[in-house]
């Protein structure tokens, strides 16, 4: 329910719009989610074994630290911090706020209750920076409100957080479920059929195929293959299929670890990367690919041109009429609670062990008193989220994550095959399918992708990039001023 409820977020409800216009072609908008879900069930597997050898709360940042050193584990927590786990709690939280302003139209992204200031463009070369409004909305300022309700939920223990992801979890896989199973009974419009399958899903899809993408905000446009195009487009669907390693961070109060945590990344990633997959060709059945942009219709917007993206909501609309847009966005915010919560509760445990490492304030160390709970850790990354959700959009909120997610991701495979080398005889109850094969080609991929990425979206990867690097001198700093409180290094920590 962890893997499933941090995953499925609003991502999947919105980003396939956006995925159209790069790749162009209905076989290459499947194909963009296929890849997505070889890496993340690959990556998953891979993420098993290293579960399984050291089930202890803080996941890839310990992972990372005993394979690669204190440096590398705490460059992760330091991004995970600052930028991937609080930024995408934030955005998720944007998002419920966007979709329940459905129901209550008072509840805006320009209806401010406090307006502090307009930052302006910032061009720097190809980047891009600013460009947003700082502030109190009543859009973001539900987002603040669900994340104080939801930190404090989990200061009540493990138990209480779990019982409400699996709650959350159970409700919006049934709505993704329910949006495949609808869509494959109902949603065949033969204008949609017509123009995606019949003779159009392979268009512009051939390895010798040329595509335009843009280089940077207001950069040039260039013509790049297919292969590229497909790694170009990986920023909305790996967003979308992300935080499935978020169990990891609870490992220390799981029951039976060294099963379940294995079992479950490789049931929850697969679970839900094939609704995704279901859903994309339920979004193809609906709807035509292209669209005009401000079309009057909604088939004449297709999936390209959704109004603002809402690729779902269109669909059910299509389908059911207003009452299916209704519903449909009350299933958003349904999943939107669910994800939120799952990284509320597991985020807070990887900077819990970084403080007992010495490499975070100390105070987050201690545990509730009552409840047992790191619920300093819970606070800080509250407060934490609650000034991103004030400083930017949900786009802007995504914008920086994707590059340095799959830095580490990288890293922390790389690891594995470290620590295969330097401790050998260090008991494996899971042993990671198709290692070395498996796990080297999800590192081939991910630097393919990520080079792409610093090529032809800078103004989403040099500001990841520079989040990471500044975290160097920050290590250096914290640790000539603390002493690691860990118990030692691997052999001791077994």
């Amino acid at each position: 329910m962890l893997v499933i409820g941090s995953m499925i977020g609003s991502g999947i409800f919105i980003v396939s719009a956006e995925i159209g216009r790069e790749v162009g072609s209905p076989a290459l908008l499947i194909g963009a989610w296929a890849v997505t879900g070889f890496m993340t069930i690959a990556a998953a597997l891979s993420y098993g074994e290293l579960a399984a050898m050291m089930p202890r709360a803080g996941g890839q940042y310990v992972y990372l630290r005993e394979a690669l050193g204190p440096l590398w584990g705490f460059l992760y927590g330091w991004t995970l911090f600052l930028v991937i786990q609080t930024g995408t709690i934030a955005a998720v939280g944007v998002a419920f706020g966007k979709f329940l302003g459905v129901f209550w139209p008072s509840i805006s992204s320009t209806h401010w209750i406090l307006h502090l200031w307009k930052v302006p463009p910032i061009p720097i070369g190809p980047m891009v920076l600013g460009n947003m409004d700082v502030g109190i909305s009543t859009q973001n300022l539900m987002a603040i409100l669900l994340s104080i309700l939801l930190s404090l939920i989990n200061v009540l223990g493990i138990k209480t957080g779990a019982a409400i992801q699996n709650i959350f979890t159970a409700a919006k896989v049934l709505a993704l479920a329910a949006l495949a199973f609808l869509g494959f009974a109902f949603a065949r419009n033969p204008q949609a059929l017509l123009a995606n399958f019949h003779g159009n899903f392979w268009h512009n899809a051939g390895l010798s195929a040329q595509h335009a993408v843009q280089v940077g905000v207001g950069g040039p446009i260039v013509l790049v293959g297919t292969l590229t195009i497909l790694a170009v487009a990986q920023v909305g669907s790996l967003f979308s299929a992300d935080a499935w390693n978020n169990v990891t961070f609870t490992a220390g109060e799981v029951k039976n670890p060294s099963r379940n945590l294995p079992l479950s990344l490789a049931l929850g990633t697969g679970v839900v990367i094939a609704l995704y997959i279901a859903c994309n060709f339920v979004y193809l059945m609906a709807l035509p690919f292209e669209g005009v942009e401000g079309g009057a219709t909604i088939l004449a917007r297709g999936i390209t041109h959704a109004s603002e993206d809402r690729v779902a909501t269109a669909v059910m609309t299509q389908m059911f009429g207003a009452t299916g847009g209704l519903l449909m966005a009350g299933a958003i915010m349904i999943s939107s609670i669910g994800c939120m919560n799952g990284l509320i509760l597991s985020g807070a445990r990887v900077y819990y062990a970084m403080a007992k490492d010495g490499l975070f304030f100390r105070n987050v160390a201690k545990l509730h008193p009552t409840y047992k709970t790191p619920a300093v850790s819970l606070m800080v990354q509250m407060v934490w989220t609650c000034i991103l959700c004030i400083s930017g959009s949900y786009g802007q909120l995504l914008d920086y994550i994707i590059f340095a997610v799959l830095v580490f991701y990288i890293l922390t495979i790389v690891g594995l095959f470290v620590l295969r080398r330097t401790h050998p005889d260090v008991p494996r109850p899971y042993k990671a399918v198709g290692y070395p094969v498996v796990p080297i080609i999800y590192i081939v991929m991910a630097l393919f992708i990520d080079v792409v990425l610093l090529r032809y979206k800078p103004q989403f990867t040099w500001p990841g990039l520079i989040v990471v690097l500044l975290g160097i001198p920050v290590y250096y700093a914290w640790s000539r001023s603390s002493r690691v409180q860990d118990a030692g290094p691997y052999e001791h920590n077994c």
